[in-house]
Order: C-alpha cells, then sequence, then structure tokens
C-alpha cells in the first residue's frame, strides 16, 4: 500500500514538470532546496546523524548524486517530449534492474524478472515507433532516467536497513543540493547561468512538489524498500506511467497526441507488472 501511494505521488510529478515553467535543471535545484529544508525541520538539523559512521553517510550523499542526475534527465526528457513518452520510458526501469541487481548483489540472473523485462521491450516499441522526430531526444534523456532509477534503487535497498526513512532522504537529498549549490556556482564562474527565479504561478507547484511528491513520497519508497526486493519494488513503480498517463489525459489533454500503439504498448507493460506475482510464486 505504501509503495502505491508513493508511486502515484511519483506520476503527478510528470504533470507538475509540465506545468511548472522553470527549466529541468532549475526545477530539480528548487525540488532538492525546499525538500531539504522539510526533512531538516521534520528531524530538527542534522543532531540524529552524528552517530552515523562516515562511510556510510558518503554513501547515502553519493545515492543523492545519482538521483539528482535522475531528476534532472527525467524533467529534461518532458521539456523534451512530453509526460506521458517519458512515464513510459520509466517503465524500462525493471528491465535494467533485472541485468543490473544480479551484478551488485553478485548473485544469478533471476529468469522470472529478466522475462517479465523482455516483456516490456515490445511495448516499448509499440509506444515510440510513432513519436515525432523530436520526441527522440526525449526518450533517450527518459531511458537515462529509468538506468538511474535502476541504480539507486539497488544500492537503496542495500543500505536501507542501516538509517530510518528521513534519515536516508535527508542525507541523499541534501547532498543533490549539494550538487546543485556547487554547480551552480560553477557555472556562475564560467559566465554562463540559468533562470532559478519561479514564476508566481510556480510557487504552489513546486510546494506540492517538494513536500508531497519527494519529502512524503520517498519516504514511503523506502519504507515499501524494507520489504521488497529492488526488481519487486520497481516493477510496481511501473504503475507509474499508468498513473501518470490516465493524470495526464485528464490534466494536460495529451492523448489528441497519442495513438492506438501507445496505449496497446501500455497494455503489454503493465500486464507485466500484474503478471509479476503469479509468475514468482509459479517460477520458484
Amino acid at each position: 500500500m505504501e509503495m502505491h501511494l508513493a508511486v502515484l505521488c511519483f506520476g503527478f510529478t510528470a504533470i507538475l514538470g509540465a506545468w511548472i515553467s522553470l527549466s529541468a535543471l532549475s526545477l530539480v535545484w528548487w525540488r532538492v532546496l525546499l525538500t531539504s529544508l522539510s526533512l531538516m525541520l521534520l528531524l530538527r538539523g542534522f543532531g540524529s546523524l552524528r552517530r552515523m559512521p562516515i562511510r556510510l553517510m558518503m554513501s547515502y550523499a553519493g545515492i543523492g548524486v545519482l538521483v539528482a542526475i535522475h531528476w534532472v534527465a527525467f524533467y529534461g526528457a518532458i521539456k523534451l517530449s512530453n509526460a506521458s513518452i517519458t512515464l513510459v520510458c520509466m517503465a524500462t526501469t525493471s528491465l535494467f534492474t533485472a541485468f543490473l541487481e544480479p551484478l551488485f548483489t553478485r548473485q544469478r540472473l533471476r529468469g522470472v524478472e529478466v522475462v517479465l523485462g523482455l516483456m516490456m521491450v515490445p511495448g516499448m516499441i509499440l509506444v515510440i515507433r510513432h513519436i515525432e522526430p523530436g520526441h527522440w531526444y526525449g526518450v533517450l534523456a527518459g531511458l537515462a532516467a529509468a538506468l538511474l532509477a535502476s541504480i539507486f534503487s539497488i544500492l537503496n535497498k542495500q543500505l536501507v536497513s542501516r538509517a530510518s526513512e528521513m534519515e536516508i532522504t535527508l542525507l541523499e537529498l541534501g547532498s543533490a543540493l549539494d550538487l546543485f549549490v556547487s554547480g551552480t556556482g560553477g557555472l556562475s564562474l564560467a559566465g554562463i547561468t540559468f533562470v532559478i527565479e519561479p514564476a508566481p504561478t510556480d510557487w504552489l507547484w513546486l510546494i506540492v512538489l517538494a513536500l508531497v511528491c519527494t519529502t512524503l513520497a520517498y519516504i514511503l519508497a523506502l519504507r515499501a524498500l524494507r520489504h521488497l526486493s529492488a526488481f519487486a519494488s520497481n516493477l510496481t513503480i511501473n504503475l507509474e506511467p499508468v498513473y501518470g498517463i490516465i493524470l495526464a489525459i485528464v490534466l494536460l489533454g495529451e492523448h489528441h497526441e497519442l495513438d492506438l500503439y501507445f496505449y496497446l504498448g501500455v497494455a503489454m507493460i503493465l500486464g507485466a507488472v500484474l503478471l509479476y506475482p503469479w509468475l514468482k510464486r509459479r517460477w520458484v
């Protein structure tokens, strides 16, 4: 239940990304800033982290950097294509995880996960076969975001039991904030600037994005991850395209840009998600 609530919030981030007028880089800068501030208030600063080993803190910080780059790729994909295409690209996260998780954990490939991951490939082909040429850059950015999501989910699964959900989230998103602050300073020294001042209409959506779709959703996902494998959690997260596409149709009217093949591909991806529990019971 917690993972599904988190996924619903994650699906809504794509809608917010389309509504917020900022560039992908600026949007993520504000997202990590507001989220980090909310977590510091909840935890009353960094006092609870003093007993954590430095090496573990650095591990969480490194994952946070991956999360930040993932978000830039994710929102970049939305700006370069649209929310629906980006969300379907994110469904390939489980395909990446099926092959990468055994490498990180030094375990053998699990046949059911490879089969289900590969089942999503035809669905992806149907989704992208008739997209506009200009949207291909969005597809590439979306696939990059999916790859990064797979990696940081695997790493989080290995470390999730060693600290509380809020401590992990604060460390990871705090390091993401440091990355953006440092990056902004470096760009400024190089004479390169980007707009970081939100329009008046952006503030409400930025707050919803930070507090509901990041702080709350991230903590719920980490809580659920204590009881799920990285692959199982990512397969559940594949419902994000379904929730997100429904929201995009209702709120953004993106169904005018999509054809029957797109929805057939989405149905195949959803089918793999629903088949996972049944196949896993029969396979093992």
